[in-house]
C-alpha cells in the first residue's frame, strides 16, 4: 500500500493540473495559501466528443488564469458554452464575471447576486451540455450557498469546499452552519453507497479515488471535534478563542482564525441541541 492510499479518500498522487476523468480537466489556479492549498482547482467538464465544455469555478481574478483555462479548452477543441460556481467565496467565484466577458458564457450559481443571467441552480437541476450531464447536489454548511455537482458519467462528484482533497474544510459560521454541513456530508455518503460515485474532484487538493472513504473520514472528524468541543466547554472553557486554543492546539496558529469559524459553528450546534 502507498503512502497516499492510506491517506483518508486515497488521494491521487501526481501533477494536480490535467485530466482527471474522461469528462473532467483540472486547471489550478496560482492562489496557493494555508487555506487554499495548492490553490483553486479550476474544472473543465465536457463529453470527449463534444465541443462544448462547462466551467466550475473559475477561481480567483486573475487574468492569466482565466485565459488558461480557455487556452485548454481551445487546444483540446473545445468551447466553453457555461460557467457554474459551487459557492460564493473569492478564490473560486471572484474571476466568473471576467471569465463569463471572455467567453460570452453565461454563470449559474445558487446565490441571485452570482448569477449572470436569468437561470440558478437549485436541488434537482440537471445540467446538459453537449450531451454532458452534472446533477445539483445542494450541500450547504461550509457556506450557506454550497452546491455539489455529480459528474455520473464518470461516477465522480465535483465537491467545491464541502470535501477537499487534503485535510478538512471549515464551516464558515455564521453563515455556514454544522447541522447543516452533517446533513450534506450524509447527503454525499448517498451517493457513494447508491449512485455508484467513487472519485472526489475537489476544489482545493488532488482528486480522491476513496469517495466512500472521504466522506466517513470527514463525518468522523466532526464527531471527534463536535466531543472535543464539549468536553472543553464542560471543563470551564467558554470562548471560542480560549475553545481553539485547547481543542485546536496541534493546528498550525496562522488558521486558528478559520478554526475559530469552525468552533462558533460547532457551538452553537452543541447549544440548538441542549448538549451545553
Amino acid at each position: 500500500m502507498t503512502e497516499a492510499a492510506a491517506l483518508p479518500g486515497q488521494p491521487r498522487g501526481g501533477v494536480l493540473s490535467g485530466p482527471a476523468t474522461p469528462r473532467a480537466v483540472n486547471v489550478l489556479a496560482p492562489n496557493a495559501s494555508a487555506m487554499t492549498l495548492d490553490g483553486t482547482n479550476t474544472w473543465i467538464l465536457s463529453e470527449p466528443d463534444s465541443a462544448l465544455a462547462v466551467v466550475v469555478d473559475p477561481g480567483p481574478l486573475d487574468d492569466g488564469h482565466l485565459r488558461r483555462v480557455i487556452d485548454t479548452a481551445e487546444e483540446a477543441g473545445k468551447r466553453v458554452a457555461l460557467t457554474l460556481l459551487t459557492h460564493g467565496h473569492p478564490d473560486h467565484a471572484e474571476g466568473a464575471a471576467r471569465f463569463a466577458g471572455l467567453t460570452g458564457t453565461k454563470v449559474r450559481a445558487l446565490d441571485p447576486a452570482l448569477r449572470l443571467g436569468d437561470e440558478g441552480l437549485a436541488a434537482g437541476n440537471v445540467v446538459e451540455v453537449g450531451g454532458l450531464e452534472l446533477r445539483v447536489v445542494p450541500t450547504p454548511g461550509h457556506t450557506a450557498d454550497s452546491l455539489c455537482f455529480h459528474l455520473p458519467a464518470d461516477g465522480a462528484v465535483l465537491t467545491g469546499d464541502t470535501i477537499l482533497g487534503r485535510g478538512t474544510t471549515v464551516v464558515a459560521h455564521p453563515d455556514g452552519r454544522l447541522g447543516d454541513y452533517l446533513d450534506s456530508l450524509r447527503r454525499l455518503r448517498s451517493l457513494t453507497v447508491d449512485d455508484g460515485v467513487h472519485t472526489v474532484l475537489p476544489g482545493h487538493g488532488p482528486v480522491l479515488e476513496d469517495a466512500q472513504g472521504a466522506v466517513e473520514f470527514y463525518l468522523a472528524h466532526r464527531a471527534h471535534r463536535l466531543a472535543q468541543v464539549e468536553t472543553a466547554v464542560e471543563d470551564g472553557i467558554r470562548t471560542p478563542e480560549e475553545v481553539v486554543a485547547h481543542v485546536y492546539a496541534d493546528v498550525d496558529r496562522s488558521l486558528w482564525p478559520a478554526a475559530e469559524l469552525s468552533v462558533r459553528a460547532q457551538l452553537e450546534y452543541l447549544r440548538e441541541h441542549g448538549l451545553i
